[in-house]
């Protein structure tokens, strides 16, 4: 949470004409969570059950165009269903200024920090899918954004 994917992975679809799948609606909508964990202040996700949601629509969609789906992780899905990972990375300060505007509490923003400062996600992404689909963008400013989701329209027209 908090490095922008939501915002850029809006701004990819509206770009290219593609469907947008906020992962983290489709699992609130389709209530995909086994319990809450309180200390983190979050649901625990079904994994099996998202998955189920989402498969009729991404192996359909990716063969008519293309889904652009954004998630705070993406190990969990099948290869199968990305031609790009996009890793979007901040600053640890510009981070943490993020997550507290959002009220998140000390244990789930230490949480972050750490994922981030450890690289978690680019990590996870690079052991599930082939290394040389998995790109890692900063996502600091707007600016960075604005590049960002150019870079990605470019590489969307040269496939």
């Amino acid at each position: 949470p908090g490095v922008g994917k939501t915002a850029t992975a809006t701004l990819i679809a509206e770009k290219l004409g593609l469907h947008h799948a906020n992962i983290g609606s489709i699992i609130l909508q389709n209530k995909c969570h086994l319990e809450y964990d309180k200390t983190l202040d979050t649901q625990i996700l079904d994994e099996e059950k998202l998955l189920d949601i989402l498969e009729n629509d991404f192996d359909n969609d990716k063969s008519t165009g293309g889904i652009v789906a954004d998630y705070h992780s993406c190990e969990l899905f099948p290869e199968r269903w990305f031609d790009l990972v996009i890793c979007l990375r901040v600053d640890t300060h510009v981070l943490y200024d993020r997550l507290v505007s959002r009220g998140y509490n000390e244990v789930k923003r230490n949480e972050n920090m750490g994922a981030e400062i450890m690289r978690v996600v680019i990590d996870e992404a690079k052991q599930s899918y082939a290394e040389e689909i998995v790109q890692e963008l900063s996502n600091n400013t707007l600016e960075e954004m604005d590049q960002n989701v150019g870079r990605i329209e470019a590489w969307y027209h040269q496939w």
